[in-house]
């Protein structure tokens, strides 16, 4: 279950980038120059609405999905508490050093 949110949560978030990017930063939707570009599709007001919607409608659902994962993982991580961590750092190595070598001479 986690991992399909995760994925779920993954493709969302590539879906609201995409938007996000294909948008005008004056509102003119799709990025092109007129709306005679995109044939009669939409009028360029309807597609900003369509994007603008679209964009609303990604982000509640990206913050539902995030929300959702926190709530089912809470506890799952045995990583404790961040101050936990600082204050005893997990062993990466020995603390004894290494005896040297034995040369023959």
């Amino acid at each position: 279950m986690t991992t399909f949110l995760l994925i779920l949560t993954v493709l969302v978030a590539l879906a609201l980038i995409g938007v996000i990017l294909i948008q005008r930063s004056e509102g003119g939707g799709l990025g092109v120059g007129n709306s005679q570009g995109l044939g009669s599709f939409m009028s360029g007001r309807g597609t900003a609405t369509l994007l603008t919607r679209s964009t609303g409608v990604l982000a509640a659902a990206f913050m539902a999905l995030c929300l959702l994962l926190a709530v089912l993982n809470r506890g799952a991580s045995g990583g404790g508490q961040v101050r936990d961590i600082l204050a005893h750092p997990p062993a990466t190595h020995s603390s004894t050093p290494a005896a040297p070598a034995a040369t023959k001479h």
